[in-house]
């Protein structure tokens, strides 16, 4: 096995916080396949409603919600509940990975709560009365951002123009990225595993977005290959995002393992044949 390479099967412990130092690796010079720990703490203007229902689980023409991915949900709010009381833990699936895709938000950064914060005021700006929905916003991780104005304006009953409203959030959140902070454990097993193995991103972001984002954490010399929702026709849960990605790095998908804290992007994975790891982006329930 090459020096650096992260064993599959294995569960990698670490701890949430910010990587001031950008580079360090817990990992190196380690046994391969052993836990490491961290030290410091951690498109259209009319609505796709194919998409609303896998994103959310309803149906426009009935009343009620269907049924939602429970395997999803379930899986999420143990580990969200997991991880207030103990370190993050990574379990990495057995398989011959010769390839590794990371979202980014909520998953490399801990971007989310700056975008509920800048998704929230742009809606009050459009006429939102009190506070957004905080489990909608986290239901559409990975979602592709002007999608995401024209469904949280169509929950909350708004009439708005979604393209001035994204446009709004994203100069909201780029004014918040002095805030941002990485997510150490995500970002540690990103560096380590990319000495031996092609890494690319998937970010359902905007290019200039997710670019901005990538330099202002350092991490933008870690990804040679980047998608985004600009790059695409179809974002997450659609597997476009992922299987451009895994031709660029040269790697067949079934070989690919996706990292993602997102139901659409787990969705999205699935559709593109590709194993997942979640990442629990919240840090309450």
């Amino acid at each position: 096995m090459a020096a650096g390479y992260v064993a599959a099967g294995e569960d990698h412990d670490h701890e949430r916080g910010a990587d001031r130092k950008g580079g360090e690796d817990p990992g190196a010079g380690g046994d391969d396949g052993a836990s490491y720990r961290e030290d410091q703490e951690e498109r259209p203007d009319e609505l796709d409603d194919v998409f609303f229902q896998l994103w959310f689980g309803v149906c426009p023409d009935i009343t009620g919600p269907r049924r939602t991915n429970e395997r999803f949900l379930g899986l999420r709010a143990a580990r969200i509940r997991a991880s207030l009381r103990t370190p993050m833990r990574l379990k990495i699936p057995k398989g011959d990975f010769a390839g590794y895709i990371f979202d980014l938000d909520g998953t490399l950064a801990d971007t989310m709560p700056l975008h509920y914060a800048a998704w929230d005021k742009a809606l009050r700006n459009a006429g939102l009365k009190g506070a957004l929905d905080e489990n909608r916003f986290y239901a559409l991780g990975g979602v592709p951002s002007r999608l995401v104005a024209e469904f949280l304006g169509r929950h909350h009953g708004l009439k708005l123009d979604p393209e001035r409203v994204y446009r709004d959030k994203e100069a909201i959140f780029m004014g918040s990225l002095q805030k941002l902070e990485l997510i150490v454990p995500v970002v540690s097993f990103a560096r380590k595993i990319s000495r031996t193995r092609p890494v690319a991103l998937a970010s359902g972001g905007t290019r200039d977005v997710v670019r901005s984002t990538l330099v202002k954490t350092g991490l933008a010399d870690l990804f040679p290959v980047v998608v985004t929702a600009d790059d695409v026709e179809h974002g997450k849960p659609a597997p476009d995002m992922f299987l451009l990605a895994a031709r660029l790095m040269g790697v067949p998908p079934g070989r690919c393992l996706v990292f993602e804290d997102g139901q659409p992007g787990i969705q999205a994975a699935e559709a593109a044949g590709m194993q997942w790891v979640f990442v629990p982006s919240r840090q309450s329930a």
